[in-house]
């Protein structure tokens, strides 16, 4: 392996190391510091195939920030890159759930944890916000009529409806499965 591979996988297993310790809120706010790591800071990947792993990490089944580090990893450096970025998103919740669940009782009464808690989770709120904010910009963008159509129904079905993000996701799925067999019937008549 030469030094620029394994200064890349260096940097990978910091990087997502580092996420995976200082980000609080789940999946999805480590998926807009991936972005920002990779996509903004490192230029390892583009912003676009940044929103699609973001979208396969969503829907794949396990932990968003697993599914992320997976997806990123791959992307970067093919399988060693996978473990490398896997290994540094799941380290420190391993080590912090330990450390936590030895003194769980101590904790579950501490009026300080509980504060310090509360105040974490108005930050994710607006993390999560920023990270809807930036996704939805981005369809916008495109400038793509039925993208835009299934976010919004998307937003609405879910919100206003309670209708169950396995069936926001099939659906979603289906509109995109049809529309490239439209697409490519429509290719192959001209």
């Amino acid at each position: 392996m030469d030094q620029t591979k394994r200064q890349k996988l260096k940097k990978l297993f910091l990087s997502t190391l580092y996420l995976s310790t200082f980000t609080f809120g789940g999946g999805y706010v480590i998926v807009t510091l991936l972005k920002n790591r990779f996509v903004d800071q490192y230029h390892w990947i583009d912003e676009e195939e940044m929103l699609d792993m973001a979208a396969i990490a969503q829907a794949s089944p396990g932990a968003v920030a697993v599914n992320g580090a997976i997806t990123v990893g791959y992307r970067i450096c093919g399988i060693p890159g996978l473990i490398m970025a896997v290994l540094g998103a799941v380290i420190p919740p391993l080590v912090i759930l330990s450390a936590v669940s030895l003194c769980y009782t101590a904790f579950i009464s501490n009026p300080y944890v509980s504060a310090m808690l509360n105040g974490m989770r108005s930050g994710i709120g607006a993390v999560i916000t920023s990270v809807v904010y930036d996704m939805g910009k981005n369809v916008v963008n495109t400038g793509d009529i039925l993208n835009m159509a299934v976010m919004i129904l998307s937003f609405c079905a879910s919100y206003f409806f309670n209708v169950s993000t396995i069936v926001i996701i099939i659906a979603a799925a289906s509109a995109s499965m049809l529309r490239a067999v439209l697409s490519a019937r429509g290719g192959k008549e001209a």
